[in-house]
């Protein structure tokens, strides 16, 4: 369905009726393209039928393009329209254009606010203390949204692959550096597999590290599964595995689009440790994902206080610490603003429960 009647005539905004390969067809065109916006994520995340697409072009090319999950309540008429790491706004081989991802966010604050009268949250992939990122916290704010406390930051490190790899390796802090040393005397083999076989080996890892170690997670590597296997062939998420004499010790999950590489999922067993494997595993990767084009590789997130461990392996990546700008939402009146509150009380009570 187009809608135009409240835009300019030299713009096409396209609202829904994308199947699933034409929509992950047309966000290969974006240099901010995440899995997060794939049809094959939010249809095994979400659920086909709460999907909405919209996409906003000029003769006939993709300017920017969002995925949102769509949720109502079971009789009133309200709800919320949700964007993951959306919109995507920078076209590959151009300019970021700060009137389009306006005149996108006016689309749709018009389409899912004005006309469905939902409450539209939107967390976007950009970040802080960054010329883009700050574009598209003006071009937020100017649009009418506002920060939303409901939802949280996202605060990860990014890895520049884009030096020479001499100089990547001398960015790494040094004991990261020599622990990698260890790791490369090791006779670690390093394979790089997209197939069934591969995600199932990570599984296996992932399983024997849990029971191991104990703990509790959100992670739910069987949805993933499911993900790799919705996702079109040349778009899976490349599975690492480390080896010592043919048996797997370690694995990392990464999903690469557009110019960043994602590391989503990792396991190891007792023996990687005094590999060091993981170590030998990151770097094998990041050396992958460079000569695949990825310009960035985002570790996945870090907690200095959930998760200290974590944040000290992923600052010895010689990358930068780097949060994403503030999750924000708007309501389609008195109604969706009620909703919201609503939204942000229970979130508010289930964090502190």
């Amino acid at each position: 369905m187009a809608i135009s009647d409240s835009y300019p005539t030299c713009h096409e905004v396209l609202v829904d009726g994308q199947t699933a390969d034409t929509w992950d067809d047309m966000i290969r065109g974006f240099e901010d393209a995440n899995i997060y916006q794939t049809h094959a994520y939010g249809a095994v995340r979400w659920g086909e039928r709460y999907l909405s697409h919209l996409v906003l072009s000029k003769g006939g090319k993709a300017l920017a393009a969002a995925q949102l999950r769509i949720v109502r309540a079971p009789v009133l008429p309200v709800g919320v329209a949700y964007a993951r790491w959306g919109p995507l706004c920078r076209v590959r081989g151009g300019e970021p254009d700060p009137e389009v991802l306006a005149k996108m966010l006016e689309c749709m604050r018009g389409e899912y606010c004005g006309r469905r009268g939902l409450v539209l949250q939107i967390i976007p992939n950009a970040y802080s203390a960054s010329g883009p990122g700050d574009e598209f916290a003006m071009a937020l704010e100017k649009t009418g949204f506002r920060e939303d406390p409901s939802l949280p930051r996202y605060r990860t490190v990014h890895v520049d692959l884009t030096p020479a790899v001499e100089i990547m390796r001398k960015r790494l802090h040094q004991k990261w550096r020599n622990q990698l040393n260890g790791a490369e005397k090791n006779g670690l083999e390093f394979e790089v597999a997209r197939d069934t076989r591969a995600y199932d080996e990570f599984v296996h890892l992932y399983h024997g590290m849990r029971d191991r170690k104990g703990f509790d997670s959100a992670v739910d590597v069987g949805e993933f599964g499911r993900i790799q296997e919705t996702l079109a062939e040349c778009r899976k998420m490349p599975v690492f595995l480390a080896r010592k004499d043919g048996h797997a010790v370690g694995a990392l999950v990464c999903s690469l689009m557009g110019d960043t590489a994602i590391y989503l999922l990792g396991a190891t067993n007792d023996r990687a440790r005094e590999l060091k494997a993981s170590y030998f595993l990151h770097w094998q990767a990041m050396l992958w994902l460079k000569s695949e084009g990825a310009r960035c590789y985002d570790l996945g997130g870090i907690d200095p206080v959930a998760n200290p461990g974590g944040h000290h392996f992923k600052s010895g990546f010689g990358g930068n610490d780097v949060t994403q700008i503030a999750p924000v939402s708007i309501s389609g009146g008195l109604v969706g603003g009620a909703v919201l509150r609503g939204i942000s009380w229970l979130r508010r009570k289930r964090a502190g429960a």
